[in-house]
């Protein structure tokens, strides 16, 4: 017989504990994916000819109840060094979940030593409100016996989440997909590859997608360049440029298709300082050709007087294709104090051209915004105090390698809650965006090299395990979600459902739900019980079932 038991979608179970069950019925609205797990170990050795389990739903609404197993990864570097103490296992390195495989045709296995799981999906996708029973039965493929069971409650609340109004990105790779799966970039390989991945990130509320009109100037090692991924072709002709745009729409197309909203459009000049101009090439009849690189200084004439005829001529095209108000510019990436003269002094090249267009980068200095110099800053979670004080308007977050203390973040060793706590925070603020740099980044530090994310859970040492990606590659080309993934996607779903109640009633009443019996919250301080997250959330039901 095997020990099961039912958890939130929160939890995270290890092989070597065992894990605390909740109350086995779940809530939601009629177009939000409602998410538990099914955690069990079994008293006994399986039989070793057939060792193993299938499991059956019993339900009126089983096809709409979607069940995966949450794999173990390899963890060596949990965390930074002088964090806070809010971590699993106290940030040992281990085996931790998450990544969400689907259930292969010979079935799951059980261990006597260790606990596995279950990750399980319910999606009403517009279906009437109700209360809907499951029975979830491993079976023994060896007896055909039952071995273990629960039942669930799912229950539909009578209303839709609004239409997600946060601008949401994580960097997407397309270079790493086409390393990772040996293909030649702009092949038609590549092109039902990276579509593929983009499906799956505007399906988890990611509707932003970093568009790399030339290969994005980012977490590249200085004198070093990342495989070019341009969309733009760029000819010499006539002692000045012509550009073609092929790719680019093609690029645009794809995302129309698979829903994107926004274009965030490659940063302009190198990260940390704008000191020089990104990786840009020519287009030959041999291939690509660079044109400017690290051997390029940023303010120098030649570079200057190439962007005067190329951002015009994007623009133009973003313009014909239906999109250039949705189109969103960078300078640099993570420019400090020491960078602001440098950083003012590029952004007055590109900065007429681009007026009325908005223009965001991360970056942590206050100063940047009291000079005038970035009207969009994008602080970092641990670093958006002094913006918050400053009443900045249309407020971005983000946080990254950096942010692991304290604040919600995305890591393995993370707990849950911890990272779906983000939600809450982005509904009391006001955030308007939100950016986390790695959604399928599969280099190593500086992109020397090329890791497997599947063995290498923190780039050879580059980030703690989980900040530079959330899916993984998987046979054909198809992304493999995690854990992490769904727990900021339901971050996003508490989000939109505060959203909703503040349209039924005042966003008084939902700051009240939120900082209830609790000290405010703040980025850096928040309660840390899974009940805390959970209960809110609870909390927000029941309130907009009142006024429905």
């Amino acid at each position: 017989m095997l020990e099961v038991r039912v958890l939130s979608p929160v939890a995270k179970v290890f092989p070597d504990y065992a894990p605390q069950p909740c109350t086995p019925r779940f809530c939601g609205l009629r177009n939000e994916v409602i998410s538990f797990q099914l955690a069990f170990r079994s008293a006994e050795p399986l039989n070793p000819d057939k060792p193993y389990l299938r499991l059956e739903i019993d339900s009126p609404v089983k096809a709409r109840i979607h069940a995966r197993r949450v794999k173990y990864l390899p963890v060596r570097f949990p965390q930074m060094p002088n964090v806070d103490d809010n971590y699993l296992r106290l940030g040992r390195p281990g085996l931790y979940p998450d990544a969400l495989t689907e259930i292969p045709p010979h079935g799951i296995r059980a261990f006597p030593t260790s606990w596995e799981s279950l990750w399980i999906d319910f999606e009403p996708d517009g279906m009437d409100a109700g209360e809907y029973p499951a029975a979830l039965r491993l079976i023994d493929e060896a007896t055909e016996q039952v071995v273990g069971e629960a039942e669930v409650s799912l229950r539909v609340l009578n209303a839709f989440l609004p239409r997600q109004t946060l601008i949401h990105t994580k960097w997407f790779h397309s270079d790493c997909l086409a390393t990772y799966y040996g293909v030649e970039i702009f092949s038609e390989e590549y092109w039902r590859i990276t579509e593929n991945f983009v499906r799956c990130a505007v399906r988890h509320g990611i509707n932003t997608i970093l568009t790399p009109i030339h290969t994005p100037p980012l977490d590249t090692r200085v004198g070093s360049y990342r495989p070019t991924v341009q969309l733009v072709d760029v000819v010499r002709e006539n002692g000045g440029y012509r550009f073609g745009f092929d790719r680019l729409r093609r690029w645009v197309d794809m995302c129309k298709r698979c829903g994107v909203e926004y274009y965030e459009i490659a940063h302009l000049f190198s990260q940390w300082g704008a000191k020089y101009a990104p990786q840009i090439c020519l287009t030959t009849e041999h291939g690509f050709e660079r044109l400017f690189g690290w051997d390029t200084e940023a303010l120098g004439e030649e570079y200057t007087g190439f962007v005067r005829a190329y951002l015009p001529a994007v623009l133009a095209e973003m313009k014909a294709l239906g999109v250039d108000d949705k189109c969103i510019f960078h300078i640099s990436d993570e420019p400090s104090r020491e960078h602001l003269e440098g950083y003012l002094a590029a952004k007055a090249v590109v900065g007429p051209i681009l007026k009325g267009y908005k223009i965001i980068d991360a970056l942590s200095d206050a100063s940047f915004y009291d000079s005038g110099a970035v009207e969009h800053p994008v602080p970092a979670t641990n670093h958006i105090e002094p913006f918050l004080e400053r009443r900045v308007p249309g407020l971005w977050t983000y946080y990254c390698i950096g942010q692991g203390k304290d604040v919600s973040n995305l890591f393995f060793a993370m707990p849950g809650a911890r990272t779906r706590v983000l939600g809450a925070q982005l509904y009391k603020f006001e955030i308007e965006g939100f950016l986390q740099w790695g959604f399928n980044f599969y280099y190593s530090q500086g992109s020397d090299y090329p890791i497997n994310p599947w063995l290498d859970t923190d780039c050879d040492g580059f980030t703690p395990a989980g900040d530079a990606y959330q899916v993984y590659p998987s046979p054909g080309g198809q992304p493999v979600e995690s854990m992490r993934l769904m727990l900021v996607d339901q971050a996003l779903q508490d989000l939109r459902a505060m959203q909703l109640l503040e349209s039924l009633s005042d966003r008084e009443t939902v700051l009240r739900l939120i900082d209830e019996d609790v000290p405010p919250i703040r980025f850096a301080s928040y309660p840390h019980e899974d009940a805390w997250v959970l209960g809110l959330r609870e909390r927000i039901n029941r309130e907009i079932e009142k006024r429905i």
